[in-house]
């Protein structure tokens, strides 16, 4: 515990802050892990984009809309944890999420890591990355992870199964970031015609598992973060968005 305990202040000194994955887990129930990743530019806030109320509010409703049962701390709080590619805790994770991932930089070293997590049944959830320029700097960087000829990018429309693991989903949504949304007056596209069509793609491992689920031209876990920041707001997007969240926790705990 000792060890556990100097190396989450050692990360935190490097502008680290939240719970590391500990060596031992409090149980065996489930929780998210964010990715911290080595950022090489930046498009939004980096790998803290929605976090830590993301993964807070979503593990929360994932525990009272489902029966999964959720790992919690003493306090009755939901354990998330914070987990980087390198890290032997890497492979505890269940399901990582990451934001804002075009920010990405990944090292031959972390590539094959990520390889080697998802091919071993892990799962990975990237949002919040807008417009043509982002999706092609992040596809670029996935290819060093999966070349595309062999895994390649799937896009899913709402008669995926994925859509109806619990809720059914008849159309992607598009959820914009409540700074934007208010500023806009209502608009959800954050960049435009460029941005105007939401999607959700896929890779998939060789028995047709996904593996690893992206949300682009939308911004699904501010429907998270943001919930209790204006009801109208919340009325609009936060449904959607948690039928969504849940339906890809469930995928991704029964694939």
């Amino acid at each position: 515990m000792l060890v556990s305990a100097a190396y989450a202040v050692a990360q935190r000194s490097r502008g680290v802050e939240g719970e590391l994955v500990p060596a031992r887990l409090p149980d065996a129930d489930f929780a998210i892990c964010r990715l911290v990743y080595t950022e090489v530019r930046r498009y939004g806030v980096g790998w803290r984009t929605d976090y830590p109320l993301g993964e807070r509010n979503l593990s929360i409703r994932f525990s009272e809309l489902t029966r999964t049962r959720v790992s919690k701390r003493r306090d009755g709080e939901p354990n998330h944890y914070l987990v980087r590619l390198s890290d032997d805790q890497l492979f505890s994770c269940p399901f990582l999420m990451a934001g804002d991932i075009g920010s990405i930089g990944l090292s031959p070293k972390d590539a094959a890591r990520l390889r080697e997590y998802l091919l071993k049944g892990g799962f990975l959830w990237t949002d919040d990355h807008w417009g043509t320029e982002e999706w092609e700097v992040w596809s670029r960087e996935l290819a060093k992870v999966f070349p595309p000829d062999e895994y390649p990018i799937e896009l899913l429309t709402p008669a995926d199964p994925i859509f109806s693991s619990q809720y059914v989903i008849k159309q992607m949504p598009q959820i914009p970031n409540i700074g934007f949304w208010g500023r806009s007056g209502g608009d959800t596209s954050e960049q435009g015609a460029d941005s105007a069509v939401p999607h959700f793609y896929a890779v998939r491992d060789h028995s047709g598992r996904i593996m690893l689920a992206m949300t682009h031209n939308t911004d699904i876990a501010d429907a998270f973060e943001r919930e209790a920041d204006d009801p109208e707001y919340f009325a609009r997007f936060s449904p959607t968005g948690y039928a969504l969240g849940v339906n890809v926790l469930l995928y991704a705990l029964t694939h």
